[in-house]
């Protein structure tokens, strides 16, 4: 019913609610050709389907090697989407497991994610290629940043834990490494403790240092056969060290990363970005808000480098936020909330 026009001195009111915009339904049908791959694609008792399901808000029935997906319009386009790249995945042997689903996930509200995973017409597919997997990106912010590791001179990537920041750069080194383009990798970050007393550590210096490295030494282990890196590192070709080995030193035909940067002094930050050598690489990953060494984020060597540094030539600057974690859902969620409080 209309609203009768107001007199003079009526109420005035408020104008009638908008009804609800009608959400649109579909179904969809999804076959696939190697049904060798449906175990994997579905998982055990069905449970990447259901994982698809309860994130996107979907009915998905499984007939033989056909998939029916019921659910709003959307939502429907997007399993579809994620659906099909898991099978991609499997198809070029590549692993499929909660984690990477979710990233999937995530990913699918992106209008690239095909063009991402598959490689666009015009472009070569964004992948590295190391001895032990292939590593696709698994976040919105993973995209620019794995074509900056391939492009780029020095690179900053800052954000929170888990978003495959010192991960990525480790892969991209051993790609590098393994085709000839540099000839070290060298691995360093600050041995700084986060917010414990270690107290005196026994053995020789590598025994000492070690620990605060072993971050580095698992993403390592996940690219290369642990055999190669142990021989690797014996011949020199790839060096772990702390930062204040570098003092002194020219950096040339390597990649060099620095990891946990936030926790470098300004001396010490620009100590190690003058050892840029010829044919060298550089990344640099940290996170601002994890500031351990005393003084906290004023006396950070990298808010302080990024700030004087950004937008140079050659120079390029990722930012990780918590929607870009790639490690469990939960992860996510828990920065989120600290980011949250700290704001």
């Amino acid at each position: 019913m209309g609203r009768r026009p107001s007199k003079a001195g009526d109420p005035v009111l408020s104008p009638d609610p908008v009804p609800n915009r009608e959400i649109r339904r579909a179904k969809a049908e999804m076959s696939f050709e190697d049904q060798s791959l449906l175990g994997a694609l579905f998982g055990q008792f069905d449970a990447n389907l259901v994982q698809v399901e309860n994130r996107l808000g979907v009915f998905i029935s499984a007939r033989g090697d056909k998939l029916m997906i019921e659910g709003p319009e959307d939502s429907v386009a997007r399993s579809r989407d994620v659906l099909q790249t898991m099978y991609d995945r499997l198809a070029k042997g590549q692993d499929l497991d909660a984690g990477a689903i979710e990233s999937l996930i995530a990913m699918s509200n992106e209008p690239t994610l095909e063009g991402i995973i598959s490689g666009e017409k015009e472009a070569p597919p964004i992948m590295i290629r190391t001895r032990r997997k292939t590593i696709v990106p698994r976040s919105a912010n993973q995209i620019p940043y794995m074509r900056q590791l391939a492009r780029d001179e020095l690179i900053f990537a800052l954000g929170p834990a888990g978003t495959g920041k010192t991960y990525l750069a480790v892969a991209q080194a051993v790609s590098q490494l393994i085709t000839g383009s540099v000839q070290r990798l060298i691995l360093s970050r600050p041995a700084v403790e986060a917010g414990e007393k270690l107290g005196f550590l026994p053995g020789d210096m590598k025994e000492k240092v070690d620990p605060y490295l072993r971050p580095i030494y698992d993403a390592l282990y996940d690219c290369m056969p642990p055999e190669q890196v142990e021989r690797r590192i014996a011949s020199g070709e790839i060096e772990i060290a702390p930062i204040a080995f570098m003092r002194g030193r020219t950096l040339a035909d390597a990649f060099v990363i620095l990891d946990e940067a936030q926790n470098t002094t300004r001396e010490q930050m620009k100590m190690f970005l003058t050892r840029f050598g010829q044919n060298s690489r550089m990344v640099i990953c940290g996170d601002p808000k994890q500031v351990d060494i005393p003084g906290g984020d004023r006396m950070s060597g990298l808010a302080d480098a990024v700030g004087r540094l950004e937008g140079l030539e050659g120079i390029a600057v990722t930012r990780f936020t918590a929607a870009d974690v790639v490690r469990h859902p939960i992860v996510g969620r828990i920065v989120e909330a600290y980011e949250g409080k700290a704001e």
